[in-house]
């Protein structure tokens, strides 16, 4: 499931992109034909993520909520013009995507950079031509088309559009987001709403209306890092304990923003930093590694369900 951080980079995307533009809208899929009417023709005036929903704003009090749960993700085409490096300028990290073959017009031959965001980004290219826009690939909820960039929306668990009053409800349940709230007032924010919780802090985490954005990974790993067992309820734990948590996500988020991917064993440097990003399984302290030997203490690290999501943590690191 897509986490905070990714979501961040899909709006950061959008703003760069598709705010300010004329935004043809359509549901090639069928199923957001209604929502897309609504939209079509409007001008996208903001784009913003809180936790893992995306909000755009659109002329005429419109909003589109996206939430992308387990399966989501955005497919980014960006049409490339003539004597355009074969690369494409990320909005969010200035870093360059390969580009691919496709095209944009009425149709006619064309270059176009992909990327796919989503759980994790990816990038290629096709070694073919095509047309502008591209054909449409997969069950696509919800197309959203400039003269130069287009975004298809395939598996969300929420597509819809909604009114200003509808986007501050589903704003006001949701926790505080490093990102949006800042490091005080979020701070503030999730002592009030956890801090006499008797639910376990493993499953406090993941509760989006408690602290936005943190998923199975993020949840783990930053357990880990506190030495909190995670089945610990969590009004039994002292508020440094707590306020650890929440400096570690204030910490944490900014990096998976900065990277796009989860970065957690953020001591490495130098050639150690560069393996870690480079490979994923050695990203992670506990997490995706049960069975195997704790990196700090050899303890294997445990595996258990909580609530439907596996579990990783170190009983030798994490001690009851």
């Amino acid at each position: 499931m897509p986490e905070g951080h990714s979501v961040h980079r899909i709006a950061a995307r959008f703003r760069s992109t598709f705010v300010g533009e004329v935004i043809r809208a359509s549901s090639p899929q069928g199923r957001f034909a209604d929502g897309a009417a609504l939209l079509e023709g409007k001008v996208m005036q903001d784009c913003y993520a809180v936790g893992k929903q995306m909000f755009a704003r659109f002329a005429d009090d419109l909003h589109l909520r996206v939430h992308l749960g387990i399966y989501g993700a955005w497919d980014f085409s960006t049409r490339l013009t003539d004597g355009e490096p074969d690369t494409v300028r990320d909005g969010q990290t200035g870093e360059y995507a390969d580009a691919a073959s496709g095209s944009m017009g009425a149709p006619r031959a064309a270059r176009v950079a992909r990327v796919r965001a989503g759980e994790e980004e990816v990038t290629g290219t096709s070694g073919t031509e095509g047309v502008w826009p591209p054909e449409p690939v997969g069950a696509v909820r919800v197309r959203l088309l400039t003269d130069r960039v287009c975004a298809d929306l395939r598996g969300p668990t929420v597509c819809e559009v909604i009114t200003p009053p509808e986007a501050a409800a589903h704003l006001e349940r949701l926790g505080p987001d490093p990102a949006v709230d800042g490091k005080r007032r979020g701070w503030t924010r999730f002592r009030e709403k956890a801090a006499h919780r008797r639910t376990p802090i493993g499953s406090l985490l993941m509760d989006q209306s408690m602290i936005a954005g943190i998923g199975n990974i993020y949840r783990a790993e930053m357990l880990f890092r506190a030495g909190i067992d995670p089945y610990t309820r969590t009004v039994d734990l002292d508020e440094a304990q707590l306020r650890t948590l929440w400096d570690d996500w204030c910490r944490l988020l900014p990096v998976g923003i900065d990277t796009g991917v989860i970065v957690t064993r953020t001591e490495l440097r130098g050639r150690a930093k560069q393996a870690m990003l480079d490979s994923v399984a050695d990203r992670h302290h506990v997490y995706g590694r049960a069975g195997e030997p704790c990196r700090v203490c050899g303890t294997p690290i445990s595996l258990a369900d909580m609530q439907g999501r596996k579990l990783y943590w170190c009983a030798g690191c994490q001690p009851r």
